[in-house]
């Protein structure tokens, strides 16, 4: 199997589907944040792999105490996907914490910021007052 055939992609959907419910729904150690999601699944071509991107909303602690959880709960969501899905192999899981949500959150807050600096007329560091850059006298001309 392809590593981007249809099959496999079926296959990743539907582990990440029973991942996400196991984890919302099945597991009860306090060390998994509520705020937990599965962001993307990759299941190996030869189903003996899995990667799971998983994204927790707080803290650094909040996010190592749910990987840790995750990590100990393995055998538990492993047994869950052979109940659930018939698969010729249950792959392991390894839990890949994701960053992404959180360094959009995090640009998008920056963003902000500068449009009300820029906004506001406010000065740099330097206390200058911050240039707005303007297009050059010759936009748009061509050069003989």
């Amino acid at each position: 199997m392809r590593k981007n055939s249809v099959k496999n992609t079926r296959i990743n959907g539907e582990v990440q589907r029973v991942l996400a419910e196991t984890i919302r729904g099945q597991i009860k150690d306090p060390r998994i944040s509520p705020w937990t999601s599965v962001v993307a699944v990759e299941v190996a071509p030869d189903l003996k792999s899995c990667k799971a991107w998983i994204s927790v909303l707080g803290g650094k602690e909040e996010r190592e105490a749910t990987l840790e959880g995750l990590k100990s709960a393995e055998g538990f969501l492993r047994m869950k996907l052979a109940k659930t899905i018939n698969l010729r192999n249950t792959p392991e899981i390894t839990f890949v914490m994701d960053q992404s949500i959180e360094y959009g959150v995090n640009m998008s807050r920056k963003i902000d910021e500068v449009m009300t600096r820029d906004a506001a007329g406010e000065t740099n560091e330097d206390g200058k007052e911050t240039p707005i850059p303007s297009e050059p006298e010759n936009f748009g001309e061509e050069e003989v």
